[in-house]
């Protein structure tokens, strides 16, 4: 294992509340591999990488040859957590909990070295506690402290109902840590009283308390740098801002290679397997002009594509994204049928019909700003119609381009 100094250098990178930084450091000269848990409940089945960044912190610890326990919340997921929620959760149902935990697993192993990774479950130990045991839990911590959290005690200032089992669910979490004997629990920066709550409770069982170590929140493809600090909405894909981990490898590697050329630092730190070191000599480069900024996120681009997909998919994806910026058409152009009642149909609603575009108006304003080619050529006209009968190759946008045969019928 590499010394203390080295492995603090590496783990705290891109941390931000960290309870307490000299006891890590204290564990990590005691020469052993530490017990790292992070807890995920499986209530959706598709993630972005704004969930992996958790997992990348999580593989760090593991290449540093520590203990990784990839805990499955099949049981919290079902009671609901009300982190960030201005109203009840609404629970979820066994059958729903264990579809979305087979799928957080296999996306999960994609980043997770999985041969070297534990999978608890913990219902194992919830689903067991009897009455008085979990009357016992209960006595370990008030409400006073329970409504401490932000979201708790705007609700209550609000006259919003806070049902019970919702003050259960920082104590069940909790519990976890108590069976599980971690070292270290890991979380995003919204869970840090959830995280805190296992820290108190630890001791109060006769366990050594968890060191706490939260990662940021990710910010969307769409963020910018102002003021040298990164803003923008987090990761979502309400905000269409995100990139999926089962997306195909041409759109992920498109949707990174258009972040902004500032904020793809930020992205590597949270995300990359790369070394501090590594990574400040690439920002060197560039900064130096020994590179070009470009090929430092295509590097970047192929590396997540490659861990969700394999090399040769990132190789592929690549090749395609050159030849499209070269201005060549590529191979597998899809065939889209729109269709119409009338002899013609105006442009920016044929974009629309065909999901190339999220609206008319959208669709209006790239044709405005020469953003739409048509067979080959700049659409000039806003209002070119499209006759019925015929098919044409079209090419929307500038950077992102997307291309379709729309067939009018």
């Amino acid at each position: 294992m590499l010394s203390a100094e080295r492995q603090m250098e590496e783990l705290c990178r891109g941390v931000v509340d960290f309870h307490v930084r000299a006891e890590l450091k204290e564990r990590l000269e005691e020469g052993r591999p530490l017990r790292i848990k992070a807890g995920f409940d499986p209530t959706r089945p598709d993630l972005h990488l704004g969930h992996t960044v958790l997992m990348q912190k999580m593989r760090q610890f593991q290449d540093l040859g520590h203990h990784i326990i990839f805990l499955v919340g099949d049981f919290t997921a079902m009671v609901g957590d009300p982190t960030g929620k201005s109203e009840s959760r609404p629970r979820l149902t066994r059958e729903e909990v264990r579809a979305a935990a087979e799928t957080y697993q296999a996306q999960a192993f994609k980043v997770l070295d999985k041969d070297r990774t534990e999978v608890r479950y913990n219902s194992e130990w919830l689903g067991k506690l009897t009455p008085f045991e979990m009357v016992e839990l209960g006595a370990k911590y008030t409400v006073a402290r329970m409504l401490e959290r932000d979201d708790f005690s705007k609700r209550f200032d609000g006259g919003v109902p806070i049902h019970i089992h919702e003050f259960l669910y920082p104590l069940l979490q909790a519990y976890d840590s108590v069976v599980l004997e971690n070292d270290v629990e890991l979380g995003g920066t919204d869970q840090l009283f959830n995280l805190l709550v296992g820290r108190d409770l630890m001791p109060r069982y006769g366990k050594r308390a968890q060191i706490v170590m939260t990662t940021p929140i990710l910010e969307g493809t769409n963020a910018r740098v102002e003021n040298g600090k990164v803003v923008g909405a987090k990761m979502s894909k309400s905000a269409n801002n995100y990139v999926g981990v089962s997306e195909p490898p041409f759109e992920m590697l498109q949707k990174l290679m258009l972040v902004d050329d500032q904020v793809i630092w930020r992205y590597m730190e949270l995300l990359s397997s790369r070394s501090n070191d590594e990574i400040n000599t690439l920002r060197e480069d560039v900064s130096g002009g020994r590179r070009n900024i470009i090929e430092v996120k295509e590097v970047f681009a192929k590396e997540i594509v490659t861990r969700f997909h394999d090399a040769a998919a990132a190789d592929a994806a690549l090749d395609r994204r050159r030849s499209v910026a070269a201005g060549n058409v590529p191979d597998d152009v899809e065939e889209i049928n729109v269709v119409t009642e009338a002899e013609s149909l105006w442009i920016a609603k044929a974009l629309s019909l065909a999901g190339l575009v999220k609206s008319t108006n959208e669709g209006l304003r790239l044709v405005k700003s020469g953003a739409v080619h048509l067979d080959g050529e700049v659409v000039r006209d806003e209002q070119q119609k499209l006759e019925r009968g015929r098919r044409y190759l079209v090419r929307v946008g500038s950077k992102n381009r997307k291309f379709a045969h729309l067939v009018v019928g």
